[in-house]
């Protein structure tokens, strides 16, 4: 397999069309959440009284919140249905959703608004089965590595263009909020468009009887994971990095805007070298793993995220400038290289780890219930980042600072992982085997 390989999968049916609409679909989630936060954060008096901070933290929380609710009704129906068709009707509620959106921001009605993060979130809740459980049933093994380094990088690409477009949409003058109600709807269109062209992927079950309680049945898909030892731990950990990442980028605006104290161009640059550093981590992991699914890049990827999670906290207390500062302002100040470094290199390391462990969960869990094991994997990703709001804003609450926070996270990150590779000694094997087999290559 050569190295240009999982690039040549964008030009062929079974992949392209499925790339572009999951890619909108994060793109445009990206696009309004970071346009709701952004004009919370910067103009918050003339749409609410609540504090911006709560906000930042409380907006996240509604959209994974049906994540928590839904993901194992999600399962059962992408192991039931066919997964083109679900597609396209997931990308018809998605218009939907986008239009209640844009009657919210014309009529400047915040709870209208936030009931459409809700809204998405449901979006991406059903989407999310569909989207993992795909790729194992269209590429073969050995182009999982470079499909789902792909779907990380189109995503996390996708969140960075959407986070970038939405804030500087909505405060654009005049017309912003009437911009960005627009430009989601047809984003929203598009995305169905390309669904269209998605290939006919049959249904692994299509005999399931669907259990629509959805408290019951995120019992017993969560009982289901556990089956395979291995698997469950490895959704555990995938469920740590969506923690890390919440408690990390929901603190974003509020921390350029009151210890960069920058403008809103210096929390999208924030936003645009993490989400770099990911789609960057994400792709390299094909050339690193050797074209296969290599878990020793799990350990790898978890050390960065201390380390320069650590880090991040030194930087921010050592940047010492107290005036406000553009986007320009800010990376002439001393210390703010190291800043954007250490945001770059979380996002590096974190898509080592992700995209192993994801290849991992594809194939080591049972082909017919690969759509209900991810979505066992959304419940616990929506249950840790729920707990990664509260964990924030208690945090907040007891007088930490966010440079605080993210040395918190960062410390919290090394106990994750040694729990998880106490209980799954595997992944360390392979990252001290991996190590010498980098060192050859590079000789």
């Amino acid at each position: 397999m050569s190295q240009s390989s999982q690039f040549a999968l964008l030009a062929q049916r079974r992949f392209g069309p499925f790339f572009w609409t999951q890619f909108l679909g994060a793109f445009n989630d990206n696009v309004f959440k970071t346009a709701l936060v952004t004009i919370l954060t910067f103009d918050a008096l003339s749409w609410t009284t609540l504090s911006p901070g709560l906000l930042n933290n409380l907006i996240p929380g509604l959209f994974i919140l049906p994540f928590v609710l839904f993901s194992a009704t999600a399962g059962q129906l992408a192991d039931k249905f066919e997964k083109s068709g679900l597609a396209r009707c997931v990308k018809l509620l998605e218009i939907a959703i986008m239009a209640v959106a844009a009657i919210g921001w014309i009529t400047h009605e915040v709870w209208l608004l936030i009931a459409a993060v809700v809204g998405m979130g449901l979006h991406s809740t059903l989407f999310g089965p569909v989207k993992y459980a795909y790729l194992p049933q269209q590429l073969a093994p050995e182009e999982l590595v470079g499909g789902n380094g792909l779907v990380e990088m189109g995503t996390f690409v996708g969140i960075l263009l959407g986070e970038v477009l939405g804030a500087v949409m909505v405060v654009h003058q005049p017309g912003g909020v009437q911009l960005v109600a627009c430009v989601t709807l047809v984003i929203a269109a598009a995305g169905w468009l390309f669904s269209r062209r998605i290939p006919h992927s049959p249904a692994p079950e299509p005999g399931l009887k669907i259990n629509w309680n959805p408290f019951t049945e995120t019992v017993r898909n969560i009982g289901f994971t556990r089956r395979n030892r291995m698997v469950f731990l490895a959704v555990l950990g995938n469920s740590w990095f969506w923690f890390y990442g919440a408690v990390i980028l929901a603190q974003f605006p509020v921390y350029a805007k009151d210890y960069l104290h920058g403008d809103h161009s210096v929390f999208v640059l924030l936003l645009t070298v993490f989400s770099l550093g990911i789609g960057a981590g994400s792709l390299l992991c094909e050339r690193l793993s050797g074209h296969k699914i290599e878990i020793g890049l799990v350990p790898f990827g978890s050390i960065g995220l201390s380390v320069f999670g650590f880090d991040l906290y030194m930087a921010s207390v050592a940047y010492g400038n107290t005036a406000p500062v553009d986007l320009a302002g800010f990376i002439a100040q001393q210390g703010s290289l190291r800043i954007l470094f250490d945001c770059l290199a979380i996002g590096v390391f974190g898509g080592f780890y992700i995209v192993p462990l994801f290849a991992f969960i594809q194939t080591r869990c049972d082909r017919k219930h690969v759509s209900r094991t991810i979505a066992g994997m959304n419940i616990l990703n929506a249950l840790f980042m729920v707990v990664a709001a509260l964990f924030a804003m208690i945090l907040l609450r007891a007088g930490l600072t966010v440079p605080q926070i993210f040395m918190a996270t960062a410390l919290l990150n090394v106990a994750a992982a040694s729990y998880i590779f106490s209980r799954a000694p595997e992944f360390l094997k392979r990252f001290w085997a991996w190590l010498p087999l980098r060192a050859i290559r590079r000789t």
